[in-house]
């Protein structure tokens, strides 16, 4: 995740105080000086929308396995003794899950902070209120577009006002939250509207995420915009941001190319702010799965991230999760902790690698068959990232 209004305008939120620290990209054994993880938790996998992106392939349906309340509230508690400093509810779509207001509760007992990562079609007032009486830091609703995208894209018709319904309902009684729009080929030229959209709610926080090829997402990879639409699409957030200044918290998700790439715009429009770009960008370490991102999923199952289902490193039902990730018995975990001699291709000699650090290995993996070969959704050219000309792009 790259705060662009942080690197760029010096506005900072509360993901900022993890990021953008000194020593936020030394750890050990996926600890930071003494503070543990962002936990991502897929608290359910049912979800009343099928999104064709869906990198949990969740569907309208009752999944066995799940956590029960109290499997939970352990699990919680023990995020609380490993100093997890935020649990992210996912899904699935976790307003599904029905004690999912009292586990929100209980990570505020336990000082963790609760942000919710939603569809948003089930956030009516009552719901609304119920998350701001609970103590959510933050909610993220999910826009892919405009209507007819919007809906064509999440596979229901009226998705998109339900979603915008639910900001609005958010938004009236001052529970914080904000736009997520995933970026793809089909919604691309949507970007300008996306920005209007934000403009005329009056919407302060928007994250911009790029396309990860896992779950049902891995049949997008041919939908993924292009190298040079990937350029376009962050000149068009540098300038927006630039625009809206303070009065919109704007960032990228899921490619750290967008940090290089800013770097390189700020070296030629902003120089003033360039050099602090870096200082910041070195502290934070390019991307940090399996280090200062964690996953857990519906059924307790332990993973780098939210889109390395297919690698488990434990189940919280029998272990805690403090113990499972501080295991580096797994070769998976002990790469992504110390990768930079293991990756491949354009990865292993570009110049960024300490603000990078490799990317995303999903993407590596579902175009490749290579989990350490070089992320295909880098748009940076080989002039740009000191490799030779010849370098194949993967």
């Amino acid at each position: 995740m790259i705060g662009v209004s942080r690197l760029l305008c010096g506005t900072e939120s509360f993901g900022d105080k993890l990021r953008y620290v000194r020593g936020a990209n030394i750890q050990k054994n996926g600890v930071r000086e003494g503070v543990g993880p962002v936990v991502v938790w897929n608290c359910t996998r049912t979800c009343n929308l099928k999104c064709k992106h869906c990198y949990a392939n969740s569907d309208s349906k009752t999944y066995k396995e799940e956590l029960s309340t109290d499997e939970a509230k352990k699990f919680i508690n023990n995020l609380r003794e490993f100093k997890v400093p935020v649990i992210l509810f996912s899904g699935g779509e976790p307003l599904l899950r029905k004690d999912l207001f009292e586990l929100i509760k209980y990570a505020k007992e336990c000082n963790i902070r609760s942000t919710i990562s939603t569809n948003g079609t089930l956030i009516d007032k009552k719901t609304a209120v119920k998350l701001k009486e609970c103590g959510v830091g933050y909610v993220g609703i999910s826009l892919d577009g405009m209507r007819e995208r919007h809906d064509e894209f999440r596979g229901s018709k009226g998705a998109f006002v339900s979603a915008l319904n639910g900001i609005r309902n958010c938004k009236e009684v001052g529970q914080k939250v904000g736009l997520r729009f995933t970026i793809n080929k089909h919604n691309y030229n949507e970007l300008e509207d996306i920005f209007s959209l934000i403009k005329d709610e009056k919407i302060n926080r928007v994250c911009f995420y790029h396309l990860v090829y896992s779950g049902r997402g891995s049949s997008m990879i041919d939908e993924d915009v292009s190298s040079e639409q990937s350029r376009k699409a962050m000149d068009l957030i540098i300038k927006k941001t630039m625009e809206l200044g303070n009065r919109v918290e704007i960032l990228t998700v899921d490619n750290h190319a967008d940090a290089v790439y800013l770097y390189m715009t700020a070296r030629k429009k902003y120089p003033n702010s360039a050099d602090n770009i870096l200082r910041l960008m070195k502290f934070n370490g390019g991307n940090r799965s399996g280090i200062a991102i964690a996953n857990v999923d519906y059924k307790g199952e332990v993973h780098p991230d939210q889109f390395t289902a297919k690698y488990t490193l434990g189940n919280v039902k029998n272990r805690n999760f403090s113990d499972i990730w501080s295991d580096n018995s797994s070769p998976i975990i002990t790469g992504l902790r110390n990768r930079k001699n293991i990756l491949k291709g354009r990865c292993s000699e570009c110049k960024w690698i300490d603000i990078c650090n490799g990317n995303f290995r999903t993407r590596a993996e579902a175009v490749t068959g290579d989990f350490w070969a070089s992320d295909p959704a880098c748009y940076l050219t080989n002039d740009e990232i000191g490799v030779p000309k010849s370098a194949k792009l993967i």
